[in-house]
């Protein structure tokens, strides 16, 4: 291996550097490791936990247990991993990302980090973007782990409570994004800590790392229960907006895909539904709905967004082109779209909790990700993260030819053209694949093969049930497969012998994509350890990327150019260029979005703090009292004269105070209170009050101890609840700020704090009227 990073000038070369020496230790032990027998070898695990029980750190076992688990894997599955593997495991290990190619063997790589991590006795979690790689993966990797004698378990959806506590008790846990996060916010809601079923969140290994923590990483996992609202608003605003028309009701704003009436749509809207003025704090929730009616029509997109299935809306994973089940666009649009398309109205729900996957992994202890594309956004890892991208050489050289874009004036010239590509390169026999960005591409595209009749697979959200099959043939000769970008990720195409000798599989895509990593993992379905590939984008001047995102320099090209490709490497910089815009403007968005989200997020970690304190004591008898001291603090609080120069408390005005709150006894009365100090006065109080409460309940106190518990976990559940809701609608209004010459995120920090300690003050004040006002019955029998 000497001088194999010779010509890398890059600044992985340092890092990189140091993680080949490791991997030539590891290697280094090869013979050694495969002299042991089976019962020799796992013993190594026994070992190594002792070492760690006797001070020594994973770092000074990382060779041996690299080396451990690599000679396992060759004996369970006959897999032995490669030098390169060895140093992605070891970024893995470091709390990095690697970076590696399609076919490369990220799942195989990744078992050397979890046994490693996993002999500390903490858990491992390896993410996946779905139930059937996590499945898949713990039956098949995880029979390397069990011979090493480690417990390895599968997060599924349909587990119980207990099922899913004994998974992630095991060493290692294969589970889905949204699973564990949906597992921790549920562990937030339970009312007893023995229906909690996560440890404390140590290590995660996710596949597809940049799918889930930048593509999705907007999306937030929110539970939802209750119902708000019927289906009659909704139809109405649909309605009315159905009826407005561009440019003179409503203007729209491709770039950041908002759409607001103009001042002679208000106006209708007002003679419409016979308001006076439609800002009108009270017409908030029509305001909202008539937002929401104008978004789903003229901005959100059928076939492309969204598909309409069995009477109801699915929504399409941008990033995979999946279809996404179960998910739903929150804040009541997903209603809006299905009184758009005219399908049952589904009640738009209550959130009842909510976290975003960028907070949510931010919880593990150390946090480590693979995928064949990452570098692109490493700038956004960094900073959001603190997680480097490290690119790991390949096993084999890339062979395949990247040929520059093929550039059309129009979108028609440009489909016939690839279409002429197809049928030239199926002629004799060479496999293709045609990436498209949208189900209604993927579509049409189909549509112009059926008429030339040339004959073809599609692969898209509407067709994925045959997706195995499809993939499986995807490679062999004279195949043709039309797919959306879930041909794109994870997708293995193998190449049968035929196949390789006519150039391997020949990858075109329809169009650019606004990430250059989705172009990226298109390219990279081809050429595999070392397989001959083509690829090719073809693009157009029309397309949605040139026109939102493309600069001036392109005006005019259209006319030009008419049906003539033309090759030119400026135009395809700056074709780059515009992805490099959209994704630096994505990047803001997500950045501005996660400024919104750790206000939230701060709050959340009090509240659920609040919440394990009392659910994790038998007696929170002391955080009762701690409310009523709140409760009296806040009512002399409100009752000082901040102006006056000893700050002066109006005792008559306090002690009316405390009496619509039932705190106000024989012996708290002004002549009793108008010569305390402050801190005096709050003390006198409380104890007044805190000692009635005890004598009501002194008979039954040990009985009462679950009562204030339950009572009080309600309480703080409730408030939530409505505190999210809050929250979420001060975050929907609060871009109005800017117009008055305020910063929106500073405003949003400022008035949420302000709502939360109102929170606080609710929660106390809610506690201390149920103990003040509850009624202690005796039954005989």
């Amino acid at each position: 291996m000497a001088g194999f990073f010779k010509n890398l000038f890059s600044g992985d070369a340092k890092v990189l550097k140091s993680v080949e020496k490791k991997a030539e230790l590891i290697e280094a032990l090869k013979d050694s490791m495969r002299a042991l027998d089976d019962e020799a070898l796992k013993h190594k695990t026994v070992e190594f936990k002792q070492r760690l029980e006797n001070g020594e750190t994973l770092d000074d076992i990382l060779v041996e247990a690299f080396a451990v688990a690599r000679e396992a894997a060759y004996r369970v599955i006959g897999e032995f991993p490669y030098f390169v593997q060895l140093m992605g495991g070891i970024i893995l290990h470091q709390g990095d990302i690697a970076e590696m190619r399609t076919g490369e063997g990220k799942t195989l790589t990744a078992i050397l980090p979890a046994y490693l991590n996993a002999l500390e006795g903490k858990g491992v979690h390896v993410i996946t973007v779905n139930e059937y790689l996590a499945d898949r993966d713990a039956n098949w990797m995880g029979e390397i782990h069990r011979f090493l004698g480690l417990t390895v378990g599968t997060n599924l959806r349909q587990l119980t409570a207990t099922q899913k506590r004994e998974v992630y008790l095991c060493d290692i846990t294969y589970t889905t994004n949204s699973e564990v996060g949906f597992d921790y916010l549920r562990d937030n809601m339970v009312t007893r800590v023995e229906d909690r079923v996560l440890r404390p969140l140590h290590f995660a290994l996710i596949d597809e790392v940049d799918s889930i923590l930048i593509d999705e990483s907007r999306t937030p996992l929110i539970i939802s229960g209750g119902q708000r609202e019927g289906a009659r608003l909704y139809e109405q605003a649909d309605r009315f907006v159905k009826k407005l028309n561009e440019g003179a009701d409503y203007v729209i704003d491709q770039k950041s895909r908002s759409v607001q009436l103009t001042e002679a749509g208000v106006e209708k809207a007002e003679r419409s539904f016979k308001l006076n003025n439609l800002y009108d704090l009270e017409n908030t929730n029509l305001l909202h709905h008539i937002n929401n009616a104008l978004k789903a029509n003229y901005v959100m997109l059928r076939d492309i967004e969204y598909v309409v299935q069995d009477n109801q809306i699915v929504i399409v994973d941008q990033f995979t082109g999946r279809l996404m089940e179960g998910r739903e666009y929150s804040d009541g649009l997903h209603q809006a779209l299905s009184a758009k398309e005219n399908v049952t109205i589904k009640q738009e729900t209550v959130t009842l909790a909510t976290v975003t996957y960028q907070n949510f992994f931010r919880l593990y202890d150390k946090l480590s990700g693979m995928t064949g594309t990452a570098k692109t956004e490493e700038e956004e890892f960094i900073e959001i993260y603190n997680m480097r991208v490290i690119e790991i050489p390949t096993n084999r050289p890339v062979i395949r030819i990247d040929e520059s874009d093929l550039i059309f004036g129009t979108k028609k010239a440009k489909f016939e053209a690839l279409i002429d590509m197809v049928r030239e390169l199926n002629e004799k026999g060479q496999p293709v694949l045609v990436g498209t960005v949208a189900v209604e591409t993927s579509e049409y595209i189909s549509m112009m093969m059926t008429q030339r009749k040339i004959r073809h697979e599609i692969l898209n959200a509407k067709n994925h049930a045959r997706e195995a099959q499809i993939i499986e043939r995807a490679g062999r000769k004279g195949s043709v497969t039309i797919a959306t970008n879930m041909a794109g990720r994870g997708t293995d195409i193998k190449l049968d012998d035929e196949s390789r000798a006519l150039g391997g599989l020949a990858v075109l895509g329809s169009e650019r994509h606004e990430s250059r990593r989705i172009d990226n993992q298109l390219r990279g379905r081809s050429g595999r350890q070392g397989d001959p590939g083509f690829s090719r984008f073809f693009v157009s001047f029309e397309d949605d990327l040139m026109i939102r995102y493309g600069s001036e320099r392109f005006e005019g090209f259209t006319s030009k150019l008419g049906d003539v490709p033309i090759e030119n490497k400026v135009l395809t910089k700056q074709i780059s260029a515009a992805q490099r815009r959209v994704e630096g403007i994505n990047f803001d968005v997500r950045k501005t979005l996660l400024g919104y989200d750790d206000v939230l997020r701060q709050q959340r970690e009090i509240m659920y703090e609040q919440r394990d304190y009392i659910l994790e004591n038998e007696d929170v008898h002391t955080v009762v009292k701690e409310m009523f001291t709140r409760v009296v603090s806040n009512a002399i609080a409100g009752h000082r004269d901040m102006e006056s120069k000893d700050h002066s408390v109006d005792i008559q005005g306090l002690v009316e105070g405390l009496e619509k709150l039932g705190l106000v006894s024989d012996v708290v009365n002004p002549q009793a209170l108008s010569n305390l100090s402050v801190e005096e006065m709050k003390g006198f109080i409380v104890d007044d009050a805190w000692s009635r409460y005890e004598d009501k309940i002194k008979e039954v106190k040990d009985q009462f101890t679950r009562i204030e518990k339950d009572m009080s976990l309600r309480m703080i559940d409730r408030s939530w609840i409505d505190h999210i809701d809050a929250m979420s609608k001060l975050r929907e209004g609060i871009h109005l700020r800017s117009y008055a010459q305020e910063k929106p995120l500073q405003a949003y920090v400022e008035e949420g704090y302000e709502m939360f300690d109102d929170m606080l003050n609710q929660i106390a004040q809610d506690i201390v009227m149920f103990c003040i006002n509850v009624k202690i019955e005796y039954r005989q029998g």
